[in-house]
């Protein structure tokens, strides 16, 4: 038989490319090269300051200034897996890597991209509804087009004009602001980098609308560890007292997100202890971090707690 460690080769750079290019928070890997990663669950970020302008003298010149480049220490906090085996008789090491790449392709489609999405957005709201960038409202067909130009321009208020701006919410939510007449006289198309993909986009006032399902946009989850009673499908639930957040704003270079499959281990039928099966095994680390000194580029919008 081949080499299995070959196949694991062959698995795990095109699903971590499919994450980038799938998820709807793919955009924010960009940043991604920012992060110095060696292996295992740790990665170091950085986080530049700097001291501002003083005056100039014509005798003794330049005003030294500091500057000071700090690399802070995070772990990723998500680290997920699933065992998989496909049977010798559905499938031979002739088709192996076409079967088992449709199977892990689809996984990653259905249940880790997704479940990928919900945990960045839950974190960006968390964290920047910590730092108290964020409101809370309804939102109604009257008010929303007005409630979202008042939230992009407290953010430009405080960080200036600033291209690559994107705005996440849901598509009933697009419907909801498009509803109003003077919605189509303020957008535009704009062009959103992600991974390999180009993807064009509505921008309101050139702030790129990055329509992501309603379902992934919550303040909070529970990630299923797939063992506890009650959580043995594993993948992502609402969690209680969760928020549904109407938007959030960032600048495209704020976040920080890394997926990271581990090595895909493949087992063939003779050397899987368990049964006569091929056996695959998935691992992913995976996280959200905003910088510091980045955290004031966010916003978020939520809808109010109701209730108790």
């Amino acid at each position: 038989m081949s080499n299995t460690l070959e196949y694991s080769k062959i698995f795990q750079p095109v699903l971590d490319k499919q994450v980038v290019q799938e998820a709807t928070s793919g955009w924010m890997e960009a940043n991604a090269g920012q992060v110095k990663y060696n292996g295992g669950n740790e990665v170091k970020l950085p986080s530049l300051t700097m001291d501002g302008l003083g005056d100039y003298d014509r005798q003794t010149g330049y005003v030294d200034g500091d500057v000071t480049l700090e690399w802070d220490t995070h772990k990723l906090t998500q680290d997920r897996g699933r065992r998989f085996q496909l049977d010798s008789q559905d499938v031979d090491e002739t088709n192996f890597v076409a079967t088992a790449g449709n199977v892990m392709g689809e996984f990653q489609r259905t249940q880790v991209v997704p479940e990928i999405d919900a945990f960045r957005y839950s974190k960006i709201a968390t964290l920047v509804k910590g730092a108290g960038n964020s409101r809370e409202i309804e939102l109604t067909a009257s008010n929303a087009l007005d409630e979202l130009l008042q939230d992009l321009a407290v953010l430009e208020d405080k960080i200036g004009t600033q291209s690559n701006v994107i705005v996440t919410l849901s598509p009933v939510m697009v419907q909801l602001l498009a509803s109003n007449e003077r919605f189509k006289n303020l957008t535009s198309e704009s062009v959103l980098k992600q991974g390999d993909l180009d993807l064009r986009l509505t921008s309101i006032n050139d702030n790129a609308l990055r329509k992501v399902a309603s379902k992934l946009l919550k303040s909070q989850f529970t990630f299923q560890d797939g063992k506890t009673s009650g959580q043995e499908a594993g993948g992502f639930a609402n969690a209680a007292g969760a928020q549904n957040i109407n938007w959030l704003i960032t600048t495209k270079d704020a976040p920080i997100a890394i997926s990271k499959t581990d090595v895909i281990r493949v087992f063939d039928p003779l050397t899987n202890q368990d049964a006569n099966a091929w056996r695959m095994d998935y691992r992913k680390y995976h996280d959200l971090w905003i910088p510091k000194n980045k955290l004031e580029k966010v916003y978020a919008n939520l809808v109010p707690v109701t209730g108790g």
